[in-house]
């Protein structure tokens, strides 16, 4: 098998489990299966070459409202991962530019970058404005953590100095 590969959480092999989470473990340098359990199920692409998973992308449904606006549905992307023999060739841009022709049900696409090179060259853009996560309790700022949005075909017009928020959950708020 070769080539990208679209499969819900709950359709993986326990063999592509298996691979996915040894590949972002190599990729993140720590163990991910609680990062994985905490995020909840997803999409994933997979990148194949020969039968070997090389590279994976991962998207989960999250809220984002900017200011006081209506919650936007958001493809949040999240464990971009590339085996180090295919770094540099390209593997995880091929994901990243075949994701938008899968979230056509999106708002918006969102993620907290580990680096900002590669999404800015693909027309992702920081959020500019404050930051917050919506809890039981309130708005709470989360002034320390940096998020990238990708406008798609049903995004509304942007403002990206508004308040951002998303909703809480375990684990990584962002």
């Amino acid at each position: 098998m070769s080539g990208i590969q679209r499969l819900s959480t709950e359709a993986l092999p326990e063999s592509v489990v298996s691979a996915v989470r040894e590949l972002c473990d190599l990729t993140y340098d720590s163990p991910t299966a609680p990062y994985f359990d905490a995020i909840g199920p997803g999409e994933h692409l997979l990148d194949w070459e020969q039968g070997v998973l090389v590279s994976h992308l991962m998207w989960v449904t999250r809220w984002l409202q900017m200011g006081d606006d209506a919650p936007l549905r958001t493809a949040y992307v999240e464990m971009v991962a590339t085996a180090a023999a295919f770094q540099g060739q390209g593997r995880a841009t091929a994901l990243l530019q075949y994701f938008p022709s899968q979230l056509e049900h999106f708002d918006l696409a969102a993620l907290c970058p580990a680096t900002a090179r590669l999404y800015s060259r693909l027309g992702w853009q920081f959020w500019r404005g404050p930051l917050g996560v919506r809890t039981e309790t309130g708005l709470l700022p989360t002034p320390e953590e940096q998020v990238m949005v990708l406008p798609l075909p049903r995004s509304p017009r942007l403002n990206l100095t508004l308040p951002l928020s998303v909703e809480w959950r375990p684990g990584e708020v962002w």
